[in-house]
């Protein structure tokens, strides 16, 4: 998106077409085929994005709390995963933590999600540490926010809004334990490590 100097927002700006094929070529001929790049693929993607990125193989972002609409038909739902061409995410640096997300739900997405995973909603935020490890994604990225079950005012960013933001931190005296003995028991019940 192109926009003019000093406008607060992208509404006047354009799509201007980028490199496109001849990028990637260039990079995989300096960097090798297996590029490490993740497509953030989320918001209004065109059909002409999703064939560039699919065409060189290239993982997109699959984000749980965009999933639960109701309808099933969401591409951010674990049974409409690309599953090697995706990167799953409980949330993202500009989501509501899990718990602050679930909080703020629709009644709508609360009850699709329930049915969805069979679940009460509460312990929302493993519930979907669960379910974004169990999925046939290759990989698994969540917000230590969520492995610490930590409400709204602990989320890191809320897109938009310049002021107050960025400012989460944790020491390590704030996981316990427990917790990592969870993420480790999902880690390995679902293969989710790496072989050194």
């Amino acid at each position: 998106m192109e926009c003019t100097y000093g406008e607060e927002t992208a509404i006047n700006g354009k799509w201007v077409k980028g490199p496109g094929k001849s990028l990637f070529t260039a990079l995989k001929k300096a960097l090798g085929n297996n590029l490490p790049i993740i497509a953030e693929d989320l918001g209004e993607i065109t059909k002409a994005v999703d064939k560039l990125r699919l065409g060189q193989n290239l993982p997109g972002m699959r984000v749980l709390h965009f999933a639960f609409d109701g309808t099933g038909e969401s591409n951010h739902l674990p049974h409409n995963f690309e599953s090697s061409l995706t990167v799953a995410y409980t949330g993202t640096h500009d989501n509501n933590t899990t718990r602050g997300w679930y909080n703020e739900a629709t009644d709508i997405e609360k009850d699709y999600l329930r049915r969805y995973m069979n679940i009460s909603g509460e312990d929302v935020a493993w519930d979907l540490i669960r379910l974004c490890m169990s999925s046939n994604a290759a990989f698994s990225i969540v917000p230590v926010q969520d492995i610490m079950n930590l409400p709204a005012q602990d989320r890191m960013n809320t897109p938009g809004d310049a002021s107050g933001w960025w400012g989460f931190r944790y020491t390590s005296n704030m996981l316990t334990a427990a917790q990592a003995e969870r993420l480790k028991y999902l880690t390995e019940l679902f293969a989710r490590y790496v072989n050194c």
